[in-house]
């Protein structure tokens, strides 16, 4: 069974508001940042036995340089190519050519996992090896808000029986993008994470995400400042910029709190070496950017071997990486994190039957392929011309 055409679907789907019951619009993060929608990239891949796979991708740049990169660059290697060689469709490309494809051929190898198993009659996790559990378990991620928004919204995630609250930091309160006050941020965030703490008791544990944002000094002034206040989190996500193996070493020495790094991991190598020096606690991979389940798989392996601990990025998925992520979580041990997740706060769906949490877990699909359907007249609905 081959590969006969890569279709690429730029979609974007709103957000619920803040105001509504588990709404994050407008999402806001320190860097600065806000989305109210979800744009994402569907990938479909037809085949000639009449079976389709589907695949979901971040959208990179825009939606017209994603669809023509995967149509166009990643559809030549794809195309012809039987779907069970999925392992090799990442070794097709050349890194000479001095742009990194892995991110949009993430897509299709996921749509390659999906047709194999369909066509195979079995569910992917069994392609995996076999899942070890039969649900999996998430981190609710929130947004920047203020302070009285947050203590709500923290006490909401307890009561759905959420494990985690991740909050991005690295902004007083970026809800009103005018208002940005940078000056603030480092006390904003300090009172803001102490008073989401102490509105649950322990009941819940909490993660804060900066994305780069913060400077070494920043990083270690929250830290300590926290630490003294009793709230100690179960990481700081990507406190400084990535290539900063030295800096994340010296945090580590210098905190109590674990260190986890997400963007370091998207790139080649990065993790490696600083799993090589030391530097870090924890790591948050995400499957797309890494190129797809196999090559996520792959720096999972580099994690088990450190005894590290992994977590899975989710970045406003649409259920079609949702439902990937079921599957490829509960087949790899050393994501023994919950990994993030937005998808209560999705204002429609483009997938038939979706996810629904109970305490915090989804369960993984056992139907064949990532068994899930795609709602076709949904996908038109939401699609970007």
């Amino acid at each position: 069974m081959q590969v006969t055409d890569v279709t690429a679907i730029p979609v974007e789907v709103p957000l619920k508001g803040i105001d509504e019951p588990h709404g994050l619009a407008p999402y806001a993060t320190g860097t600065p940042g806000v989305t109210s929608a979800a744009s994402r990239t569907l990938v479909r891949i037809d085949t000639s036995e009449d079976i389709s796979g589907w695949g979901e991708m971040h959208t990179a740049l825009s939606p017209e340089v994603t669809k023509a990169v995967v149509e166009q660059e990643v559809g030549r290697v794809a195309i012809g190519k039987d779907v069970w060689a999925v392992e090799s469709l990442l070794d097709e490309f050349q890194p000479s050519l001095y742009v990194e494809l892995d991110a949009f051929a993430s897509g299709v190898e996921l749509a390659m996992w999906d047709a194999l198993g369909k066509h195979l009659g079995a569910p992917v996790h069994q392609l995996l090896g076999g899942k070890m559990s039969d649900e999996v378990p998430f981190a609710y991620a929130f947004g920047i808000a203020d302070i009285g928004r947050s203590v709500e919204r923290m006490q909401a995630v307890r009561d759905a029986g959420f494990p985690v609250l991740k909050t991005k930091v690295g902004g007083y309160d970026l809800t009103d993008p005018d208002e940005i006050d940078h000056d603030r941020s480092i006390d904003g965030d300090v009172a803001r994470l102490i008073a989401m703490a102490e509105a649950v008791d322990g009941d819940i544990e909490l993660r804060a995400d900066a994305n780069q944002s913060w400077t070494p000094e920043d990083a270690v002034r929250v830290g300590r400042r926290l630490e003294d206040a009793g709230v100690f989190l179960q990481y700081f996500e990507q406190p400084v910029r990535i290539d900063s193996t030295g800096t994340y070493k010296r945090l580590r020495e210098r905190l109590a709190t674990p260190i986890a790094v997400n963007e370091d991991m998207y790139f080649p190598r990065n993790f490696l070496d600083l799993v090589k020096h030391d530097a870090v606690d924890a790591g948050v991979v995400d499957m797309v950017p890494a190129g797809g389940i196999g090559p996520m798989k792959r720096l999972a392996g580099i994690a088990e071997e450190a005894g590290i601990s992994l977590a899975h990025h989710c970045g406003f998925d649409l259920g079609v990486k949702t439902a990937a992520m079921l599957h490829a979580i509960s087949t790899t041990s050393s994501i023994n994190l919950p990994s993030d997740t937005i998808y209560f706060a999705l204002a429609d769906h483009v997938i038939e039957d979706p996810f629904e949490f109970e305490n915090g877990t989804l369960q993984v699909p056992d139907d064949p392929g990532f068994g899930i359907s795609v709602d076709e007249a949904a996908v038109e609905r939401y699609r970007i011309a």
